[in-house]
């Protein structure tokens, strides 16, 4: 590729050799280091490549062999010089390209993520456009360096960042914490009293405590808003009455059986978008902020539009801000259709796995499903038990308790 490319910018030339001995012509030319190259042999003739610089070297070997050459066709990036050479403004035309890219070279134009998942292309955008990184600013004001540090400083779960310049691209890659918690922030109301209840009816099956006093043991039955854990420690003395008390945060990972119902209805009949043959086309050329288009469609409550946009770049790395594509208008009305039955019982199939899979998502354990499928002339009904397992203790605050104090009146004398 490199040789062909430097043969184009040098110029080469085609030629046909004739005489009563060739080969001898070809002999001198290796001998006195000529390269040549496409040699092909045409009856007694031959038929072979020069560059430019060489061609003007043969007239000695020529005469001395008695042969003659036949020039057949000129190539390169001179000979194209020489046959455009009065298209003055073609080649001003050229070289203001020429500078007009290497200007826009300078410049950034894209900024390209990989490996984000949690957070999105957008939300990274916005927050690297607070920092002062955004399409369009030079190449020389990007520091990768403090790029890297920004996002791992604001992102906790970003556990590494790399930044680098591909071009006019800004390419950051990002590697998540996949393992990573949500963050809960702890304030001043941690340190609170609190009790904590039972959030639902059930049976518990498990109890760890870690602050407060439980109130209930494994196996106990629980309605909604029973006390579970207390926040509330009574202070005792050698007696065993209670002189005060001492408030704390009850914490516990509490869990019962409990049971929940489900219940899911769909009508039988449903609207089906039905596109008409209506459609309009529009394209467009932008240019940074400004865009030009051929015409400016008008969107209706019943129209639907299609944007195909594409990003002109020269290579992979280099993104120039000129973007070009079209829009498409489609028209559409609405059709009522009825469900098949076994359409009916795909849909409310598909929803009750997407809701135990959501409960499976909360730590929630679904011990038994109890749920059936009931369809008439105008609905379909998925309705029935779950019977689960799951965490059942919420905080609320902890009442405080003033105890009364009887103390004996000392300011009468006595010698009782």
């Amino acid at each position: 590729m490199i040789h062909c490319l430097i043969r184009y910018l040098s110029g080469y030339v085609k030629i046909q050799i004739k005489g009563y001995s060739p080969e001898r012509f070809l002999n001198l030319c290796c001998y006195h280091r000529i390269r040549f190259w496409g040699l092909t042999r045409i009856g007694t003739n031959y038929e072979l490549y020069l560059s430019l610089s060489d061609f003007r070297k043969i007239r000695p070997y020529v005469r001395k062999t008695h042969t003659k050459v036949i020039l057949k066709k000129r190539y390169g990036f001179p000979f194209f010089l020489y046959r455009y050479r009065k298209r003055k403004l073609f080649f001003i035309s050229v070289f203001l390209c020429i500078f007009l890219i290497d200007c826009y070279s300078q410049f950034l134009w894209d900024i390209h993520f990989q490996g984000n998942k949690r957070w999105t292309d957008t939300t990274l955008t916005t927050f690297l456009k607070e920092e002062g990184i955004y399409p369009g600013m030079q190449k020389k004001n990007v520091d990768c360096q403090g790029i890297v540090k920004a996002l791992r400083k604001e992102y906790n779960d970003i556990v590494w960042v790399s930044a680098s310049l591909d071009g006019s691209r800004l390419k950051i890659q990002i590697k998540e914490n996949e393992d990573a918690l949500p963050i809960i922030s702890s304030t001043q109301t941690d340190s609170l009293p609190a009790d904590l209840i039972a959030s639902t009816d059930g049976i518990i099956t498990n109890l760890i405590t870690r602050t407060g006093i439980p109130q209930v043991h494994i196996g106990d039955s629980v309605t909604k808003g029973t006390l579970l854990v207390s926040g509330r420690i009574d202070i005792l003395n050698d007696s065993g009455e209670i002189t005060g008390y001492q408030y704390t945060h009850a914490d516990a990972d509490i869990f019962a059986d409990t049971q929940i119902s489900y219940l899911d209805i769909i009508s039988c009949y449903h609207n089906k978008k039905v596109y008409t043959k209506e459609t309009k086309k529009s394209g467009f050329i932008q240019i940074g902020s400004v865009r030009l288009e051929t015409w400016k469609p008008k969107i209706s409550d019943t129209s639907e539009k299609l944007c195909i946009e594409h990003q002109l770049k020269l290579g992979e790395n280099f993104s120039l801000p000129v973007f070009y594509g079209h829009e498409t208008i489609k028209k559409y009305g609405f059709k009522k259709i009825k469900y098949t039955k076994k359409e009916m019982q795909t849909i409310l199939s598909s929803r009750f796995r997407y809701f135990c899979k959501d409960l499976e998502e909360k730590g929630i354990q679904i011990n038994e499903k109890n749920v059936k499928i009931y369809i008439s002339a105008e609905k379909a009904t998925a309705s029935g038990t779950l019977y689960l397992n799951q965490q059942i203790e919420e905080e609320t605050e902890t009442e405080r308790i003033t105890l009364e104090r009887n103390e004996p009146d000392e300011s009468v004398g006595t010698d009782h």
